[in-house]
């Protein structure tokens, strides 16, 4: 039996012996030692203990004998604590069980701070008002239509599924909700990074408290390109697409360039006097400028578009893409994507040899111009992708040569 008072407890013991009648002690350190108190009436028992437990929260017994070492630390221990306006034995107590629950006490501050990071306070926001906000700012400081396309697309999808609080998202939620989905990996990849961006967005203006993304599986993506076109497939491809697409056509297959760089590019940035295309900053997909070379086979596509003005493309990206795959349906060829502009690779590093100067005209690294096109296409087959020409009209103007090489 226990009896408190005040905060303080004190136990009481039934004793049972055969040959005595059963008798009540009370534990009393009112000495500074343990001492059992003899009762035969439980009545006096508790009322010895209610009297040393009263007398023990006053303060009158000395409980512990402490050396000069303890006082010290007790004191110590109370100073710490007085800011807190917390009593040592409930901070004892708070400590006992964190230690209980971690196994030691090398992590009990670790797991505080990890409390107060994933709970500090945050702004109410529902996810799909945060991505609308997103997707705002990022449309002001000038992100490409592409991108935000991508964004609004990967993001509304999101934003259907989780109709709560940017605050309430949890990592265990949202890796629930990717093992929903049948994403390919780089599907899977596309739509982590979506998500990471956003949530680094909620976190910079209070919406949550950290970036639950960050726990989320990652998946490894092959980025090994899918073989190039053969030159027989290239003509086919420019013989099946409608004139506009033409250009489109060609500047990726004899300059390299990404469709997302085509649909940016205007005429202005070809220069079919001087033999290049510049390709601005804000068109390329690494954000560097770079200046590719207009070679023989690419002037000839691009002769009778002289004089052209405004954008290469002048169609949507869904019309862009519909154009794709229409193209290729007509010419009996499978689509590829940016499978031309790896035909191109191919072909340049199969003539020159020369990794780096092939990696400054794609806009990517001599090192992935290595693992990704070496040896891919023998020189036989580059020089017959370079032959790939239109039937030249009659009002077509020459220009001064310049070979592949």
């Amino acid at each position: 039996m226990i009896v408190k008072r005040a905060g303080t407890s004190v136990r009481i013991y039934r004793v049972v012996r055969p040959d005595s009648p059963p008798y009540y002690q009370v534990a009393d350190y009112s000495t500074g030692k343990r001492r059992l108190r003899s009762f035969t009436d439980l009545a006096d028992a508790k009322t010895a203990a209610l009297e040393i437990a009263e007398r023990t929260s006053r303060g009158e017994i000395d409980v512990l004998r402490m050396t000069p070492a303890d006082r010290a630390s007790f004191v110590r221990a109370c100073e710490l604590l007085r800011p807190t306006r917390t009593a040592i034995e409930v901070a004892a107590s708070a400590f006992a069980q964190a230690f209980e629950i971690l196994g030691s006490d090398d992590h009990v501050v670790d797991a505080a701070r990890f409390y107060a990071a994933r709970h500090k306070q945050t702004q109410a926001k529902p996810v799909s008002a945060a991505v609308d906000e997103l997707l705002s700012v990022k449309e002001a400081r000038g992100a490409s239509p592409r991108y935000l396309q991508d964004l609004r697309f990967r993001l509304g999808r999101f934003a259907q599924s989780f109709a709560m609080n940017c605050a309430d998202v949890s990592t265990a939620k949202l890796q629930a909700w990717f093992d929903g989905q049948t994403l390919a990996p780089q599907s899977y990849k596309n739509f982590r990074t979506a998500m990471h961006t956003f949530f680094e967005f909620a976190v910079a203006r209070g919406y949550a408290g950290d970036n639950p993304v960050e726990g989320v599986e990652r998946v490894k993506v092959r980025t090994a390109p899918a073989p190039p076109y053969t030159a027989l497939e290239l003509a086919k491809l420019l013989a099946a697409a409608r004139p506009e697409f033409v250009p489109c056509v060609a500047l990726s297959a004899f300059a390299g360039l990404r469709s997302a760089e085509v649909e940016r590019l205007e005429w202005t940035d070809i220069d079919l006097a001087g033999r290049c295309i510049v390709i601005g900053a804000t068109k390329a997909k690494t954000a560097s400028r770079r200046i590719v070379p207009i070679h023989d086979a690419l002037a000839a596509w691009l002769v009778p578009y002289a004089g052209q003005t405004g954008l290469v493309w002048k169609g949507t990206h869904d019309a862009f893409y519909d154009r794709q795959q229409s193209t290729a349906k007509t010419a009996g060829v499978r689509w590829k994507p940016n499978g031309l502009r790896h035909g191109y690779a191919s072909a340049r590093f199969a003539l020159t040899g020369d990794a780096g100067r092939v990696a400054g005209e794609l806009g990517n690294s001599a090192a992935v111009v290595h693992r990704h096109y070496r040896e891919l296409m023998k020189s036989t087959e580059a020089q017959r992708w370079f032959a790939v020409r239109p039937e030249a009209p009659a009002n077509v103007a020459t220009l001064p040569a310049a070979n592949a090489h």
